[in-house]
């Protein structure tokens, strides 16, 4: 074989398929090609994105197979845990014994949504599904991410929950309780639940600032209005240029002129959440908060340690 059939470039294929382009099971042993699961394959410098992954496991699967679970939820938009397995919802009773796959079979019929191609399960049944794996930090994550990207909105999948009956419903709905909108990250769930959890007083998220005049200031992160105290994620400080962090800076200084204490979270500091929770209950306590301490049980430690 001189060259590769282009008709084989940029998607999964099997043997079968490859035959009829003079391409054996001896070629596809060489370092031109590559293995992604048993009897599927790729052209060596194919990008292993998510729809690859999953357009060659659907290869072996069967027709009606749709993404489902954390599979899914990584097609609207949000990564939580490793990619593999993969998750796959059928209504046939076929098994799969694969490590990489996990092929879920459903007695009710199935409601398919096409995200980048792929037949997926659509957002609300992508939640459900998802609590049957994830804890319930990740399940705010998870809902949080669908209502901020659109896919859903808060009321929708609250009457979603109220009339589904599937596995994991009862956690989704304990956990739903913690929902809120106007989240624009993960990385503020978490720390906003770090908080709260922590039996702190629950910050407003993302609300619009103004000064005494009523010019708009800014928009902040999580906000405890009533003690003038701001909480803000930065996860990607280090990759401003100097002039986006100049106006970070400015922008910070202006809030502390009007009298707000702003803590600032980076990436680095998720190391140590009982340290942000602290410095947060300390702004509190200096702005007339007069609550307990933060409180960390078991619970919390399992969560956020």
């Amino acid at each position: 074989m001189d060259s590769i059939p282009p008709a084989l470039r940029g998607r999964p294929f099997t043997l079968a398929d490859a035959s009829p382009y003079g391409v054996e099971r001896h070629h596809l042993r060489t370092r031109r090609f590559r293995r992604l699961l048993r009897g599927v394959y790729v052209v060596a410098d194919t990008p292993l994105t998510l729809t690859t992954w999953l357009r060659a496991a659907l290869r072996t699967l069967p027709e009606d197979a749709v993404a489902s679970h954390l599979s899914a939820l990584r097609l609207w938009g949000l990564e939580l845990r490793r990619l593999h397995p993969l998750h796959f919802s059928t209504n046939t009773t076929q098994h799969v014994l694969r490590p990489e796959l996990r092929l879920h079979r459903r007695r009710g019929r199935l409601h398919p949504y096409v995200r980048d191609a792929i037949a997926c399960t659509g957002p609300n049944r992508t939640y459900v599904d998802c609590a049957t794996i994830l804890n319930t930090i990740e399940l705010v994550q998870a809902a949080e991410s669908l209502i901020h990207r659109e896919h859903t909105t808060r009321a929708q999948l609250a009457a979603y929950l109220q009339q589904c009956h599937l596995d994991g419903v009862l956690r989704a709905r304990r956990a739903f309780a913690f929902v809120r909108e106007r989240v624009e990250s993960p990385m503020e769930t978490l720390v906003r639940l770090a908080l709260v959890f922590a039996r702190l007083p629950e910050p407003d998220c993302n609300p619009r600032l103004f000064d005494r005049a009523g010019l708009f200031v800014a928009r902040c992160d999580l906000v405890y209005e009533d003690y003038r105290v701001i909480v803000e994620y930065d996860g990607v400080w280090h990759e401003r240029s100097k002039h986006q962090r100049a106006r970070d800076r400015d922008r910070r200084e202006a809030l502390e002129k009007l009298g707000w204490t702003v803590i600032v979270v980076y990436d680095t500091d998720l190391a140590t959440k009982r340290a942000i929770v602290w410095r947060v209950f300390q702004a509190l306590r200096d702005h007339g908060y007069s609550g307990e301490p933060p409180h960390f049980n078991a619970t919390w430690s399992r969560w956020f340690d």
